[in-house]
């Protein structure tokens, strides 16, 4: 039985701030701990630019980095778009990519 589902990527940096902790933890316990979607992976990249055009990579000169993060997750598509508004006032615009999908 094929279900539909909703499938969303976040793009975000390490040193992202949210307003009590880092942007990416807040983001984790909002679809984990207080929607519990069906599945959340957070990639980590070694390189990348951002919407500015600003290079981030890594470094082994560096001990602090940046480096770009990848959130996705997906569940069907009324769960996410109760979480979207949500994640919109906690995200800038321009940061989401999301499409249909199904699990077979």
């Amino acid at each position: 039985m094929d279900t539909d589902l909703t499938v969303v990527r976040i793009y975000l940096t390490e040193a992202e701030q949210g307003r009590h902790k880092s942007l990416i933890h807040e983001v984790l316990t909002l679809l984990h701990d207080k929607h519990r979607l069906k599945q959340v992976t957070v990639l980590r990249g070694i390189a990348g630019t951002g919407e500015r055009g600003e290079a981030r990579a890594a470094d082994v000169l560096r001990v602090l980095v940046d480096l770009p993060l990848i959130v996705e997750f997906f569940d069907t598509p009324a769960v996410v778009e109760a979480v979207l508004p949500i994640l919109k006032q906690m995200i800038p615009d321009g940061r989401f990519v999301s499409w249909g999908a199904s699990i077979r």
